[in-house]
Formats: C-alpha cells, structure tokens, sequence
C-alpha cells in the first residue's frame, strides 16, 4: 500500500499543525525511525551508558557519605566526572536528532516522500557545528531573557525556536537564520505562541507518563509509601538495577518524545514561510506548467 504523502509547504491552522505532525510520524514511522537510530544509534547508546554509570556511582557515593566510609572525595570525583560524560553525550545526541530529523524532512519534502538516506548522513554530520552554534546561541538568548522578568525570554523562544528549521531548509548560515526568524514571526507571534504551548502540553503530559514509572518505584522502595523511610532504603534506591531500568526507558521515551516538538516546528516554519513567501505555491504551479508541456 502506497504512504500518503505529507505535503509541508502549505499553510495551515493550528489543528492541522497537530494533526499533520502525527499523520507524518505514522505514515513514515518505520522508514523515519530506520534513518534515525541508523545515525543516533552509536551516540544514544553512549547516553545511556553515561547515564547508567551516573545513576549507579552516584548512589554509591550517597552511601559512602551516609556510612562515612571514607574517599568520599574520590567517590565525588568520579561522579562529576561521570554527570558532566553524561551532559556531554546529551547535548551531541539532543544536536544530531534535531538534526536528523530536520535533514529527513528536507529530503522527504524535496524527494516528494522519497528520502536519501546517504544524503541525510553526510548533512547531518556536516551541519553538527552550526547545529552546535545556533544552539549556544539560542539557549544564551533564551536564558538572559528570562533573567529579565520572564517574559522577554519567553518572547525570544517563540521565533528562536524556528531559526534551526530557517538554517536548514533556506541555507543560511548561523546568525542569518538567527535574524530571520524574527522576521519570520513578526505578526504572527501569538498564533505561533499558542502552536507551542498546545504541542508543549501535549509532550509534557507524554513525558511525565514515561517518567511516572520510575518514580512511583522509587517511593515503593524508599518505604515513602508504607511510612517506613529510612536513610539507607533511600540511597540504596540508586544502585536498584530495576529503578535504573526505569530510569534509562523514560529518559530514551522522554528523549523521542521530543521528537514531536521539532516535527512540529517544522510545520510551523512552513506555515509562516507559505504566508509570507508563497514557495510551496510557487513551486507548485512551475511543476503544473512542467506537468502541462509533458
């Protein structure tokens, strides 16, 4: 049976923002999760092995400090050594799936539901430091602007949030795609508000889900519960093999469920483009006209 194809350069409401974004991860779940874990596989699994190192040594180290066992400082060491492995590994995969999954976009849209998976590769490693750029950029933005009363940093995220779908599918360079996406929003900023915060909800809710697991086992095992906590059950908790489990399956479910988020931004990037641009539309009566002379 043949996929539908999603058609991204178009407007559209908010609904079918929503709508689309989830008809897109149905239609191309198995070819789009193929190009992913294909890319992301070694580095994801270094985040998870990061992440479990953390978790485990940390708990050790809780109870080293508890029973005053000594080389507490060594112990720390290697935990902050092990939390900053951790932070590091994240920030690369969180980099190379945005990337990932805007470049299979780009291939998809181009390809009119065909996609290259080689030509998905080499951009996504050759665009990993403007990747990392923006992203500094963005997040330096960001946080300066919630220093200042909250509100110009929720601002600054609004059309912030485009400028990587702007590097990506009009080629601009880092502090193009920066200033663009002011431009980009400008008069549509409430309306772009409200697609966020919508999505922003819906994966929020979804990652509280994975991570609700977890902590309900974590209070089982404390004894928080059954009334009866003690300081060791506490930090015992940490080296449990089962809670670390839980651990690892809601940060990799919270982690696709970002997914949704950038797929989104996606749709939403077309949206403003189509307003203002017309590409898609211009696009679409050259191939009719090419369509015609054949």
């Amino acid at each position: 049976m043949q996929q539908k194809y999603i058609e991204f350069k178009k407007q559209r409401e908010l609904g079918e923002i929503l709508t689309d974004t989830f008809v897109f991860l149905r239609t191309q779940f198995k070819p789009f999760f193929n190009t992913y874990f294909k890319i992301l596989g070694p580095f994801l699994l270094a985040m998870v092995l990061s992440l479990v190192l953390y978790i485990y040594y940390a708990g050790n180290s809780l109870n080293f400090m508890l029973v005053g066992a000594g080389g507490e400082v060594d112990n720390l060491a290697v935990v902050f050594g092990l939390g900053a492995l951790y932070i590091f590994s994240l920030v690369v995969v969180y980099t190379l799936s945005q990337s990932t999954v805007l470049h299979y976009i780009k291939s998809y849209a181009n390809g009119q539901g065909e996609i290259t998976f080689s030509t998905i590769k080499k951009e996504v490693y050759q665009s990993f430091w403007s990747f990392i750029g923006l992203g500094l950029l963005v997040a330096l933005s960001v946080v300066v602007g919630l220093m200042f009363c909250i509100l110009p940093g929720i601002y600054l995220y609004v059309p912030l949030v485009l400028s990587f779908s702007i590097m990506v599918f009009n080629r601009m360079g880092t502090s193009d795609a920066y200033s663009y996406s002011f431009t980009l929003v400008k008069d549509e900023w409430w309306i772009t508000f409200a697609t966020l915060f919508v999505i922003g909800i819906i994966v929020g809710v979804a990652n509280y889900a994975f991570s609700l697991p977890a902590q309900v086992y974590q209070f089982i095992k404390m004894g928080i519960f059954s009334g009866e906590v003690d300081a060791e059950s506490m930090f015992n908790v940490f080296k449990d093999p089962i809670y670390i489990l839980l651990n690892v399956v809601s940060s990799v479910g919270q982690f696709l469920m970002n997914l949704i988020s950038v797929i989104a931004a996606v749709f939403i990037y077309f949206n403003l483009n189509e307003k203002k641009n017309f590409t898609g539309t211009y696009e679409r009566i050259d191939n009719l006209g090419k369509t015609t002379e054949t």
